[in-house]
């Protein structure tokens, strides 16, 4: 017999958006199977975007990130070791196993200036805005 957490908006979304939301990233717990999607924060400064992904418990060699396109993708997998056999694990909570993320970015980025950088679980990327590539422009009218 399986236990397993029972959230009543689990079954019923609240909303069209969570209904969406729920179909794409469920993450298939109540088949058994597991799914390591990290979450995503993103952040527009004046002068970069910045992406922080939730990733703990991985290396900074775990993490394959390509720009192709406009599309920043970031992949890697996340690894269960279960080494000490004598453990009896009743749950585990944490998620493992590969993912992959894409991101559409805007023009205006340098893709020469990117940086990466992990800092206790959480991989930050900064992308810098290319002064030159400016998205906006005003036309006068005449």
């Amino acid at each position: 017999m399986n236990i397993i957490r029972y959230s009543p908006s689990d079954y019923v979304p609240t909303t069209f958006s969570s209904l969406i939301d729920r179909f794409f990233n469920d993450r298939m717990t109540r088949t058994g199977g597991s799914a390591f999607v990290p979450r995503v924060d993103v952040v527009e400064n004046q002068d970069t975007y910045e992406l922080h992904l939730a990733a703990p418990g991985m290396n900074k060699e775990d993490f394959q990130i390509e720009l192709k396109e406009n599309y920043l993708t970031v992949s890697g997998e996340r690894k269960f070791s279960n080494e000490k056999r004598e453990k009896n694990y009743h749950a585990i909570e944490t998620e493992y196993g590969a993912f992959s993320r894409s991101f559409y970015v805007p023009e205006n980025i340098d893709a020469s200036r990117i940086q990466a950088k992990y800092v206790n679980g959480i991989l930050e990327l900064t992308l810098p805005k290319d002064e030159k590539k400016a998205l906006k422009s005003t036309i006068k009218v005449s």
